[in-house]
């Protein structure tokens, strides 16, 4: 099979770098651990994305996770039309963002009080700065692999793309601020009690990805997050879940619905604005009245709430809401892919691992189980990136880092699984 037609892709990428660090705005967005230039996207539309070469593929990134509904699905894009005749920002207070906090309430009730920011980034780190000064600590617990955005107090032992780059512990972040964050393994309440054990009441929070996306997809042993709930509260200490990427996609009410939990804290990423920049943190209301200015905690944003991303936002939370039955199709649609993989990875011969949580799911090129960060970094990074390839070929556009969740949205077909199951069994083939 020959190889795509990229010749406009790699003009652009040549120009690019001219101007932008290492020609994008992202770091992920390079493509450098599949060892290909990137592509430059023109449009996209339900569950197909398209290149500035005329290429189609299914789409399996969806902006990195928010388009849950599929591209441009048309309420959405009638909502934003609709705010931006009236203007595209106003750095003052709007009705639709009293009514999106509502709904962020109703869907998911541990947050009864929420602030909207302008990424998932912002919604960490102000969640942390939060859950500091409620507790009067400084020190925080990590997990090893987990990404919460690029905030300083994050890049220790970071996933995402972090770990692409190999630079899990970036420069630039003053060592003082990094001993103040403590790094525990996935999966382990043993090594988070022990950080509790020599840190005694200087803990301010644990933060956690409740369905790790950031090195690849990685569920929760039983019993895991309760525990961190037990531990955090038997210390004095908060828990936050990051739900940047799990919240509102894995289920109405996200992944503390599945595991019946309720955090201290939650974080929200770009879902709340239909892939338009936002982000939200939100929790209990004796803690989220610290912020500024019911409290002496302070945070701010010109463009918090920005009218565009609310109606963007509001428009697909209220379809996710009333339209229960996207769930259990997004379901269906995952336990298609991950059973024609499995029979694929079976019949060639191959025990690398599927890891899946509803609509999110990482083929791991590994033989053995992946269940926290020094797992992970087993895989066979080369020939993942080889396969890669063989499936951009064939019309499959995955995550371009082994490390990176893969989504499926509600627009995509029973018929776009079944494509994507063949040309996963050919890729894989040609790379065995």
């Amino acid at each position: 099979m020959k190889d795509l037609n990229t010749g406009r892709s790699s003009k652009l990428f040549l120009e690019a770098k001219k101007y932008l660090p290492g020609g994008v705005n992202s770091p992920v967005r390079a493509f450098r651990s599949v060892n290909r230039d990137p592509l430059f996207i023109s449009k996209a539309k339900g569950s197909y994305i398209y290149d500035v070469d005329g290429n189609r593929f299914i789409d399996y990134v969806g902006s990195w996770g928010p388009m849950i509904l599929g591209h441009a699905h048309p309420a959405v894009v009638s909502a934003v039309k609709k705010s931006a005749s009236s203007g595209t920002s106003f750095g003052a207070p709007t009705a639709s963002e009293v009514e999106m906090a509502k709904l962020v309430r109703k869907m998911m009730p541990s947050v009864e009080v929420v602030r909207m920011v302008n990424s998932g980034t912002e919604a960490t780190m102000s969640a942390v700065r939060v859950a500091r000064a409620f507790t009067n600590r400084e020190k925080i617990v990590k997990f090893a692999g987990c990404y919460h955005g690029h905030f300083d107090s994050f890049l220790i032992k970071a996933g995402s793309g972090a770990t692409t780059f190999g630079t899990p512990d970036s420069p630039g972040v003053p060592k003082e601020l990094a001993a103040k964050t403590l790094v525990a393994e996935f999966n382990s309440l043993e090594s988070v009690k022990r950080l509790f054990e020599d840190n005694p009441g200087e803990i301010a929070a644990i933060i956690v990805e409740p369905v790790v996306g950031n090195m690849g997809v990685v569920n929760p042993v039983g019993g895991f997050l309760l525990g961190l709930l037990d531990i955090a509260h038997s210390n004095d200490a908060l828990l936050i879940l990051d739900e940047v990427m799990t919240g509102f996609r894995l289920a109405r009410g996200g992944a503390q619905e599945i595991f019946g939990i309720r955090p201290d804290l939650t974080t929200f990423g770009k879902i709340i604005g239909g892939g338009l920049p936002v982000g939200a943190y939100g929790g209990r209301s004796e803690i989220m009245r610290s912020v500024s200015p019911d409290g002496p905690v302070y945070q701010a944003g010109t463009l918090s709430g920005n009218p565009l991303a609310m109606a963007a936002g509001l428009t697909q939370l209220k379809i996710l809401d009333r339209q229960k039955g996207i769930y259990k199709r997004l379901e269906k649609l995952g336990k298609l892919l991950e059973k024609g993989i499995n029979e694929n990875l079976l019949k060639l011969g191959m025990a690398y691992r599927l890891n899946r949580a509803g609509s999110m799911f990482t083929l791991f090129f590994t033989e053995n189980e992946v269940r926290d960060f020094q797992s992970a970094l087993g895989c066979d990074t080369a020939r993942f990136a080889a396969y890669y390839g063989e499936m951009l070929k064939r019309g499959i556009y995955l995550p371009p880092s082994q490390f990176e969740a893969a989504f499926i949205s509600a627009a995509h077909t029973e018929r776009d699984i079944e494509k994507t199951v063949a040309a996963n069994y050919d890729s894989l083939l040609a790379v065995r």
